[in-house]
């Protein structure tokens, strides 16, 4: 009977293998009804601990050179001396050619002839133009200035206090000063009186003031003072006699409107009018007489300083004749420096172009320098540019040299970003803190540039943050249950985060949740024939899905 089973299925062992699959999965799939529908949760933890959070923007691009300089001659002529060759290393200045420099080395004879001729005609001027006299006469003036003030300072006192009775005594009625009595005595009959009065009263206001602050610096001063002081003073003396002169013509209008105003109505002036007119006619010729010496004494001073000026200025043009016969001596020696080719920088020679005795114009490429000191240039983002600041470190690494790693500084960074296809790029130099002769320009780098260092901070894994609404929290695994903890953060790196509250160092932080039914957990063996002919097992074990 086995036999015959056996045989059969054999013989019909595609139609055998059908059946016992339909009774395995049968068999599974009532397991997993009966026994499956537990769930079990597993989590995945990290400690909370303190350390150092470095904060770091990466990118990446090529090594190139700091400077490239293709040296170019400045003037036209043969090459006479040719002295680096392909591939040899010169320090800055160093002598790469010369140019035939006849024309120049002449050119300087003659500009130092030019000097020696305008360095005799400078000193024939200097003899031929004393300041003696001027100063002499400069001096004069000075002291005829001081003359006149001190005339001035013996009028102005008579002056002021003549002015002051004119105005201020009561002549004319007991109850009042007299200038308010000669505007009050017209004012219904032109309401003007009351202007004449004001401009009276406050030029004298002004005069006396000026009076007492130029009396007071003429008593300070002496014949012996200073040129300064002494101009000083004859223009304040002058600006003095100037108020002075106003005031007494604004008392003269009152009092000679008072009196046209009486007379227009056929009523006798007051007396003392009269007087009065005739004192202040006494001091306007005083005052008149004081401003014209004041001002004449001015002009003289000021003559006699443009004489000395002029001359002064003639001086400085004999003065910068001789500077322009230097400058042009100069010019012409530093015209034959550009015959002597020199390296503008340390570096490498390469692309030799002359030869002795070949022909080179100016703006001819002698040679090309390239400096030992490398850079890397990269491209970063809108985002991470922002980040980044010229002086902070970064860590360089390179495809081509397994195993290095170098620390290098933010040179340059962009300021005008490069749009390309509708994204924006800012380019970044990032000089070499040492150079390492395996790098060579055009190499890959990857860079990472640290912008933000904090050290003895919490962190966390970034898998432990979540959010909810406007909320951060962390699951924090305590007696085998997770419980929520709003958190704060701080910094944040690629794979940690600083927590500044809400959890200890220490706390066990949940970052992942692993959900399995039992039957995901473990799947139970299917035992069963191994058929002849049928490749693999009929039911093996399978892995725990995820």
């Amino acid at each position: 009977m086995i036999k015959k089973i056996l045989t059969f299925a054999f013989l019909h062992k595609f139609l055998a293998a059908f059946y016992i699959l339909i009774l395995s999965g049968g068999f599974y799939y009532g397991y997993k009804y009966f026994y499956g529908g537990a769930v079990q949760t597993r989590y995945v933890t990290a400690k909370a601990e303190k350390g150092t959070l470095i904060v770091s923007v990466s990118g990446s691009g090529q090594v190139a050179v700091s400077d490239q300089v293709d040296v170019k001659s400045k003037v036209s002529g043969d090459v006479v001396y040719i002295g680096v060759k392909n591939g040899n290393f010169l320090e800055k200045g160093a002598l790469i050619a010369r140019i035939d420099s006849a024309d120049a080395e002449r050119t300087i004879r003659d500009a130092e002839i030019s000097l020696e001729s305008a360095k005799l005609s400078f000193e024939k001027f200097k003899l031929a133009n004393s300041q003696e006299k001027i100063t002499a006469d400069l001096k004069k003036a000075y002291d005829d200035g001081f003359n006149s003030v001190s005339n001035t300072f013996l009028d102005l006192p008579g002056v002021m206090l003549g002015l002051q009775r004119v105005l201020f005594d009561s002549n004319l009625s007991a109850s009042q000063q007299n200038y308010n009595f000669y505007a009050d005595s017209v004012k219904t009959y032109d309401e003007r009186a009351n202007k004449y009065r004001d401009d009276a009263y406050n030029s004298y206001q002004a005069a006396r003031k000026a009076y007492d602050q130029a009396f007071a610096e003429y008593k300070s001063a002496s014949r012996f003072s200073e040129d300064a002081v002494v101009e000083e003073l004859i223009s304040k003396a002058y600006d003095t006699t100037k108020s002075i002169a106003e005031a007494v013509k604004n008392a003269n209008d009152l009092i000679q409107f008072y009196q046209d105003k009486l007379t227009e109505r056929g009523v006798k002036p007051n007396a003392f009018s009269v007087t009065h007119i005739a004192s202040l006619n006494t001091y306007t010729g005083q005052t008149n007489s004081h401003l014209s010496n004041l001002l004449s004494i001015l002009q003289t001073v000021k003559n006699s300083k443009n004489a000395f000026i002029n001359i002064d200025l003639d001086l400085k043009s004999q003065e910068i004749s001789l500077q322009q016969r230097k400058t042009a001596l100069s010019d012409a020696k530093e015209k034959l420096a550009d015959y002597f080719i020199r390296a503008p920088i340390d570096g490498v020679a390469t692309n030799v172009a002359v030869k002795n005795g070949n022909s080179a114009s100016a703006g001819t490429a002698i040679a090309t320098i390239i400096a030992r000191q490398k850079i890397a240039e990269i491209l970063l983002n809108e985002v991470d540019v922002a980040k980044v600041k010229i002086g902070e470190k970064t860590n360089l690494t390179f495809d081509a040299v397994a195993g290095l790693t170098i620390t290098g500084e933010i040179a340059e960074v962009d300021v005008l970003g490069a749009v390309s296809q509708g994204v924006v790029s800012y380019g970044v130099k990032i000089a070499f803190d040492t150079q390492d002769d395996r790098i060579k320009p055009g190499m890959s780098v990857s860079v990472a540039i640290i912008t933000g260092v904090k050290q003895d901070v919490l962190t966390v894994p970034n898998a432990a943050i979540k959010s909810e609404g406007t909320q951060t929290y962390i699951e924090v695994l305590e007696n085998g249950a997770p419980v929520k903890k709003e958190v704060a953060e701080g910094l944040s790196s690629d794979t940690i985060t600083e927590i500044t509250d809400g959890i200890n160092e220490g706390d066990e932080v949940i970052t992942q949740t692993i959900t399995q039914t039992a039957a995901q957990a473990q799947t139970p063996q299917v035992g069963g024939l191994r058929i002849p002919g049928i490749t693999g097992g009929g039911g093996g074990g399978g892995a725990p899905k995820r």
